[in-house]
């Protein structure tokens, strides 16, 4: 399956999902942006803070449910997941600059979204010309991302389904000769 791509091969990410991610699960949002190395080693400073900067009986505290007598005592990982969710961010931005506009539904006449067919029990959708589209095709307006044909919401390129309502896309492939046609022509322009 020929699946565009949105700026390169992270995509474009949304810079508010990776800090959440990261504040939830440190690394995650890292995990998210496809910076696997990155998150596990926030994961592991924050696990390595929580072991050499926070005092045992703060964790025992924090075990049982009991009050903290210092909550300072607890603040280094906390600054760690913090520092890891500004990180998270910022490459999320960079990562959303660099893969330049956004795709845009195309003009009128050059594709439409047929409606969705049974394919081993399960609905497919075509999305051939939604913007996104094979690559080479440029876009022709930069204000709007490729739509699910079922649900309407932005798409993400990277995946071969709608993250919303769960349909099954198929991006089409880029448009090539049929090899009856091309034998043909051969076959004429041999003597």
């Amino acid at each position: 399956m020929n699946l565009p791509r949105l700026g390169g091969p992270t995509g474009r990410k949304r810079p508010w999902l990776a800090v959440l991610l990261a504040l939830a699960v440190t690394g995650l949002g890292h995990a998210y942006l496809r910076r696997w190395l990155r998150g596990f080693a926030w994961f592991a400073a924050t696990f390595a803070a929580v072991l050499l900067l926070v005092p045992p009986d703060v964790i025992e505290a924090l075990n049982t449910g009991a009050p903290i007598a210092n909550p300072v005592e607890a603040l280094p990982p906390v600054l760690v997941v913090a520092a890891s969710a500004v990180d998270a961010y910022l490459l999320a931005r960079a990562t959303r600059e660099n893969a330049g506009p956004r795709p845009s539904e195309p003009a009128a006449g050059s594709g439409e979204v047929e409606g969705a067919s049974e394919s081993d029990g399960a609905s497919r959708a075509r999305v051939g010309g939604s913007g996104a589209g094979p690559p080479g095709r440029e876009p022709t307006d930069a204000a709007e991302a490729p739509e699910c044909p079922n649900c309407g919401k932005d798409l993400d390129a990277d995946l071969d389904f709608c993250p919303w309502c769960t349909t099954r896309l198929d991006w089409g492939e880029p448009e090539a000769p049929d090899a009856a046609d091309a034998a043909v022509d051969r076959e004429e322009s041999n003597p």
